[in-house]
């Protein structure tokens, strides 16, 4: 139940959920999250910008009462998900009159997924605008960031950008403004990792857009608002482009160690050749951080043991996940240990069939590493400084193409 202005007539009016463990009980949420709402007061008419998730109506329809609304004329609902969209049936229990703004394929979703009647739809489209007496909603589709139905929102005579998903960051904090630039962009890559990544090409195609706009403030639907703009907007310009950095990602499973010998020693190697590694045992790994190392990473290795042949099931969700992500890898290549054989690099290497890497050719053991071993592991990382010294911007072949040099069968 918290009311604070970001200018007179513009106040923010959301939740802040400190507690919240997971979002969607698939994303880890270190840092709790808020769940953003914006009121415009214009001179002739008012309107909500997103409401909040469904567990928090409350404190919104709290919230509204404390700001002194006694008429409301528009809710602008951005986007469909019910962490913004939840509480709009509850707020027009409350204002009976008010009518819901969105784009045609929202009003889809919001009737699927709330059963709002479409005759309670203002349906706008992209570049319309909404007059409030002296202030302007303007409405840009941006689909696929990262729903289909995808809106933001203009206020054009005081510069603010409402931004819903697009550059936001599951941060529960007090401040209502971004004071800690640093540990923001965390958060926010985090944050892009996990939802973004998937839709790079058309974030990267949406956000030249929005350098046409003068944006003054960024008010997204989760974590602290922007005053100063430049700084996320140059985070995202980085994160979407095709650059990647000299660094290796190795999430890992090991269940008799020999496959986490292989991962200390590669690692080892990595770091001492000049690279930059993050290793993460898939078995306890926060998936977030995960997905966060994966943004500017340009080299993935799996590494797992052989389980009844295949690869063992921790490092198949990690796979998933990866090729779920998309990630701007250049190189893509695997390691491990087995008893007796099996396909596990097979199974894997038809998993990733998203990404579009080079494959470099996997180091396979039988048993616990021996020193033959060790040196296929230098093998793979020779191959990786060669290809970095040769520029990774003629990588990018098929993940499923490439030769596999194990050791073993």
């Amino acid at each position: 139940m918290i009311v604070r202005s970001i200018t007179s007539e513009v106040l923010s009016v959301g939740s802040i959920d400190w507690d919240r463990p997971m979002f969607d009980e698939l994303v880890p949420l270190p840092d709790g999250t808020t769940y953003n709402s914006y009121l415009v007061k214009g001179a002739a008419k008012t309107a909500l910008i997103d409401t909040v998730h469904p567990d928090k109506t409350g404190d919104l329809l709290d919230s509204l009462r404390r700001a002194g609304v006694r008429s409301l004329d528009y809710v602008v609902s951005n986007h469909a998900e019910q962490d913004h969209s939840g509480s709009i049936p509850a707020v027009l229990d409350l204002f009976p009159d008010a009518q819901v703004v969105t784009n045609s394929r929202c009003k889809g979703l919001l009737g699927d997924a709330l059963g709002l009647p479409s005759e309670k739809i203002l349906e706008v489209g992209d570049g319309d605008t909404l007059p409030l007496g002296g202030k302007t909603l303007r409405f840009l589709l941006m689909p696929w960031v990262h729903w289909p139905d995808t809106m933001v929102t203009y206020l054009e005579e005081d510069r603010i950008l409402f931004s819903c998903d697009f550059m936001g960051s599951h941060l529960a904090t007090s401040e209502l403004f971004v004071t800690d630039e640093a540990k923001v962009r965390e958060a926010a890559k985090r944050y892009y990792a996990e939802i973004m990544m998937p839709f790079r090409g058309m974030v990267q195609k949406h956000l030249e857009r929005l350098r046409g706009l003068d944006i003054g403030i960024i008010a997204p639907s989760h974590g602290p608002i922007y005053p100063r703009p430049g700084f996320i907007l140059d985070a995202y310009a980085e994160w979407v482009s095709d650059q990647v950095k000299p660094e290796v990602v190795i999430p890992y499973v090991s269940m008799y160690e020999s496959t986490a010998r292989m991962v200390t020693y590669l690692a080892a190697q990595l770091v001492e050749h000049g690279f930059g590694v993050r290793t993460f045992n898939l078995i306890r790994a926060d998936l977030g951080e995960v997905a966060a190392a994966l943004v500017d990473a340009s080299t993935i290795v799996l590494a797992s043991p052989t389980v009844l042949g295949g690869p063992h099931p921790g490092i198949v969700g990690g796979t998933f996940l990866i090729n779920a992500l998309k990630p701007k890898a250049k190189f893509v290549s695997f390691v491990g240990s087995y008893g007796w054989g099996g396909t596990a690099v097979e199974q894997l290497k038809k998993m990733l069939a998203g990404l579009k890497a080079e494959f470099l050719p996997p180091v396979l053991v039988k048993g616990a590493p021996k020193e033959n071993d060790y040196k296929l592991l230098d093998s793979l990382v020779a191959a990786l400084c060669l290809r970095h010294e040769m520029g990774t911007e003629n990588a990018g072949a098929d993940v499923r193409k490439g030769s596999a040099a194990t050791a073993g069968t």
